[in-house]
């Protein structure tokens, strides 16, 4: 499995951004995808995720009515939509990818199995 995160890159605060995360190796229409991102000296932080139907989003708190998921399963890729970017979501931003029938909560980054390299945001006040 593999998971190409790219569309990162250098925006000035109240920007928009979109990320995308293609994915193979597997059918992707049955694994469940997140983005996580890690800021400078900080821990991986969960952003959002999208069942596999994409029927279901969850978001943290501080990203909800800014950024939105999409997933387009047919081009076996996931979005990232981000608006309205602050300097607080600099991070290094990674797609992964779950099993569905996975116990753990899909907001936890040891639910999912594979990861991407990450995309670097850099979000200038």
């Amino acid at each position: 499995v593999q998971l190409q995160a790219y569309g990162g890159g250098l925006v000035q605060a109240g920007g928009s951004l979109r990320l995308s995360c293609a994915a193979s190796g597997r059918t992707f229409s049955n694994y469940d995808m997140a983005w996580f991102r890690q800021a400078p000296g900080k821990e991986r932080e969960f952003v959002v995720a999208i069942r596999r139907a994409g029927d279901n989003m969850y978001y943290t708190d501080s990203v909800k009515g800014r950024f939105a998921i999409s997933r387009d399963n047919a081009k076996s890729t996931v979005y990232l939509q981000m608006n309205s970017l602050k300097p607080e979501d600099t991070a290094v931003y990674y797609c992964a990818q779950r099993q569905p029938t996975s116990r753990l909560s899909i907001l936890t980054a040891q639910a999912y199995d594979y990861w991407g390299h990450g995309t670097l945001v850099t979000v200038s006040s």
